[in-house]
C-alpha cells in the first residue's frame, strides 16, 4: 500500500555499506532523506549521490541524514562508491541500502510496474524525527533530482512546524511568508510584530518571523 503524507514509515532493518542499520534507531531524533536509485553503475544516479555528498554540511546544519537504496547487494554498492568518488571528486559520507530481496522497496512503494516491474523507482521521501512522512517525489530515470529543491522544503516544512505560516511559490530562506488562514489579521500583528501586509483578507504576508 503506498504511503501517504503524515503516515509514520515503516521500520526495518537492513543491510548497507555502512553495516546493518535498523532504520528507526540510525535516524534517530533527525529528519532523514531517503532516496532511492534502480540499480548500482546508472550515470544519472551516480552524479546524484555524489550531490548528496558534497551538500552533507547543508543538511548537518538542518539535523538531516541522508541515506540511498539501490536494489543491489553490498559488495556492488562498494564497487559503485569507488566509483563515485573518482568521478564525482568526493567522498561518500552516509550509507547506501542494499535491499537485493525488494523489502524496502516494497514497504516504501518503490517498484512501480507501469514503469518497470523489477526495479525501483527514483524516489526521495522526507521523513520528520516523529518518523512522519512530510513529503514524496518521483523522478523518471532521466531526470537528475533538484536537492537544492529537497533544501527548500526542509527549512519550509521546519520553518512552518515552529511558527504559524506558510511559504508561498518558489520562497526561499528569508523570504516574505505567508500567514496561515486560522489566524485573523488582528491576531497575526499581534504575533507577528515585523509586519503583515493584507493583500486580500485570505492574503496576509509577514517577514519570515525567525529571521
Amino acid at each position: 500500500m503506498a504511503l501517504r503524507l503524515g503516515d509514520t514509515v515503516p521500520n526495518f532493518t537492513q543491510e548497507s555499506s555502512e553495516g546493518t542499520i535498523n532504520f528507526y534507531d540510525w535516524a534517530g531524533d533527525s529528519w532523514v532523506i531517503l532516496f532511492s536509485h534502480p540499480k548500482d553503475f546508472t550515470p544519472v544516479c551516480t552524479t546524484e549521490l555524489g550531490t548528496v555528498a558534497k551538500l552533507k554540511p547543508e543538511f548537518d546544519k538542518r539535523n538531516v541524514k541522508a541515506i540511498a537504496l539501490s536494489v543491489d547487494d553490498v559488495t556492488s554498492h562498494m564497487g559503485w562508491i569507488g566509483d563515485i568518488e573518482e568521478t564525482q571528486s568526493t567522498k561518500l559520507n552516509y550509507p547506501i541500502l542494499a535491499d537485493p530481496d525488494r523489502k524496502v522497496s516494497d514497504l516504501y512503494d518503490m517498484i512501480h510496474p507501469n514503469a518497470n516491474n523489477t526495479l525501483t523507482v527514483r524516489s526521495v521521501f522526507v521523513i520528520d524525527p516523529q518518523k512522519k512522512l512530510r513529503l514524496t517525489l518521483t523522478y523518471p530515470a532521466s531526470t537528475g533530482r533538484n536537492f537544492d529543491e529537497i533544501l527548500r522544503v526542509v527549512d519550509s516544512l521546519q520553518l512552518t512546524d515552529d511558527h504559524s505560516v506558510a511559504t508561498p511559490a518558489n520562497w526561499t530562506d528569508g523570504g516574505d511568508c505567508v500567514v496561515v488562514p486560522s489566524i485573523s489579521t488582528e491576531d497575526a500583528k499581534q504575533k507577528f510584530p515585523k509586519g503583515v501586509t493584507e493583500l486580500k483578507p485570505y492574503l496576509r504576508m509577514t517577514p519570515q518571523p525567525n529571521k
